[in-house]
């Protein structure tokens, strides 16, 4: 008899959370959309398009969009500012839709963008447990790069 309780307590605690599972099914706008003011990334044929400007000091800095990397999960693409020849600032612009591919990019990315200052190139770890966003973002980060020559 006293079996058979705890095993109707665990089995009742086990189904409470199954329960109260509620899968999201809302539609989330990309970090794209929701960094750049709601409007998507333009796409250019070359799938780069670099940006230019001019520092007092006469370095140019420039800004370039790598290509669109494809997925499982979906599209992701960086982009890249440089100052003359060293990279600056790299920023996710683009990344898959649904929620959890989302989480995992926003957790990843500081630390990628941290892995390419570092490095000045496309040669970074993998992150655990992020490693599709983490290939897209290096392979993004290499087009910008070649783009910015």
């Amino acid at each position: 008899m006293r079996r058979a309780a705890i095993a109707l307590v665990l089995t009742a605690a086990g189904l409470v959370p199954l329960l109260r599972y509620h899968p999201s099914t809302a539609t989330v706008p990309s970090a794209a959309s929701t960094s750049s003011g709601g409007s998507t990334p333009s796409t250019a044929s070359s799938g780069s398009s670099p940006t230019t400007g001019s520092t007092p000091s006469g370095s140019a800095i420039r800004t370039v969009t790598g290509s669109e990397v494809d997925t499982e999960f979906g599209p992701y693409r960086v982009q890249v500012t440089f100052n003359g020849s060293t990279i600056t600032d790299v920023q996710m612009v683009e990344t898959p839709s649904d929620r959890r591919s989302q989480r995992i990019a926003e957790s990843a990315a500081p630390t990628l963008r941290q892995e390419a200052l570092t490095s000045q190139s496309a040669r970074i770890d993998t992150v655990s447990g992020a490693t599709a966003t983490s290939e897209a973002y290096a392979q993004s980060l290499q087009a910008a790069i070649d783009a910015r020559s």
